[in-house]
């Protein structure tokens, strides 16, 4: 994958775990995900996953490489 893709990948995951978190503690309403613990847990681990990626993405093509 390139390290573009890679960053908006993750960027996608980010925001979308984000909204999840919204939606579980009940900021944004309208959904079953809405008010729902198991969302208020998920949502934040999905975030930080997502900021890995971004993280992973954008520090690629940085290694030290040796003849």
């Amino acid at each position: 994958m390139t390290r573009s893709a890679l960053v908006l990948t993750g960027v996608v995951v980010l925001l979308l775990g984000v909204l999840f978190t919204l939606q579980g503690v009940g900021l944004i309403g309208g959904s079953v995900m809405s008010g729902t613990t198991t969302w208020t847990v998920l949502g934040p681990l999905i975030a930080v996953a997502g900021a890995l990626l971004v993280v992973r993405g954008r520090r690629g093509g940085r290694r030290d490489r040796r003849p």
